[in-house]
């Protein structure tokens, strides 16, 4: 059994050899054990560190592409090596590598398609309050539109079977942890959870510029995946309310009319009739996006066809052909 280290990377040159350092190369259950390094742009040699540490495979990117694109790009790249099981970690040194066994270990076992490290937030003592609440209520939020139990939803310690990864589409361009997370509760794979170690920060994070922007983008994630799996039930509700306004107002009209006062409210049945008609309108668009889900799921299945034939014509020929970025 093959297993793969994918690290994310920009500017990391200074914590990755701590990174590197840490993962165990001798598994129980794992007979290879590579790190692949993806260099999102870095302009302080991170590619060529990872190299002189040992660092079996390096992707590089030209330019910044942001972290999803860099996670999924790995996770291409693992499948492509003929990877077993795939861990992913951060290049800052954050989660301890020494955990690495106990992460896949649901996984050997063929327990879990999908392991999740608990950072046990409320333990942690370099993080602070407001970080632990808005951390909780995000997690929450996931499960609940995930159907899952993740309690660390954020967590980038995560470990992957290779049929797990290949399911995995990735379309988000801020961050792949709350995605990937609601993409595997909707399909109904088993996902775990392990407590985990992880170390204090060694600088600001890079992802996002302060709290409020990441929970802006962390919503909007969450809002648009979940319309992507669940359409009808999103713009539904949101139809049947507008629509249950309409009806409202129209039934203070009928009441101001039988009463002998309808002229003198006019402008509620002009208001009742918008509604109506938008609420309408709201639900056919659940009832188009409800049949592109549809389209959007054959595609997926599409998208795993095509990772099963290249892994088999990759093993056959004896590895995966050299790109202009891989080495």
């Amino acid at each position: 059994m093959k297993l793969i280290v994918q690290i994310p990377c920009l500017n990391e040159a200074q914590t990755l050899p701590a990174t590197l350092r840490d993962i165990p190369r001798a598994i129980p259950g794992i007979d290879v054990v590579e790190v692949l390094v993806i260099d999102d742009g870095s302009r302080d040699g991170t590619a060529e560190v990872a190299r002189r540490h040992g660092v079996e495979h390096v992707v590089r990117f030209p330019q910044r592409k942001g972290l999803a694109s860099a996670f999924a790009a790995g996770i291409d790249a693992c499948l492509a090596l003929g990877a077993d099981v795939i861990v992913n970690t951060d290049g800052d040194n954050q989660y301890d590598g020494a955990d690495i066994p106990k992460l896949i270990a649901p996984l050997v076992a063929g327990e879990a398609d999908i392991v999740i490290g608990d950072r046990e937030v409320r333990d942690l003592a370099h993080m602070s309050a407001t970080r632990k609440r808005l951390q909780w209520l995000g997690s929450w939020v996931v499960r609940q539109v995930s159907d899952t139990k993740v309690p660390d939803t954020t967590s980038g310690f995560r470990a992957y079977t290779r049929e797990a990864a290949m399911r995995m589409t990735i379309i988000s361009e801020f961050t792949y942890t709350l995605e990937s997370i609601i993409q595997a509760g909707k399909r109904r794979m088993a996902i775990v959870h392990v407590p985990i170690r992880s170390n204090p920060g060694t600088r600001p994070s890079r992802l996002f510029s302060n709290v409020w922007t990441y929970i802006k983008a962390s919503a909007a994630t969450i809002i648009r995946v979940y319309a992507m799996y669940e359409p009808l039930k999103v713009f539904g509700l949101i139809g049947l309310v507008v629509f249950g306004g309409g009806i409202a107002v129209s039934l203070r009209f009928v009441y101001f009319y039988l009463v002998g006062e309808g002229l003198g409210h006019v402008q509620s049945l002009i208001l009742a009739a918008v509604l109506l008609i938008v609420g309408f309108q709201i639900g056919l668009i659940g009832l188009m996006a409800d049949v592109i889900s549809g389209n959007r799921k054959m595609l997926e299945d599409l998208i795993y066809r095509v990772r099963r034939m290249e892994l088999r014509q990759n093993g056959a020929a004896g590895g995966p052909p050299p790109g202009p970025d891989r080495s």
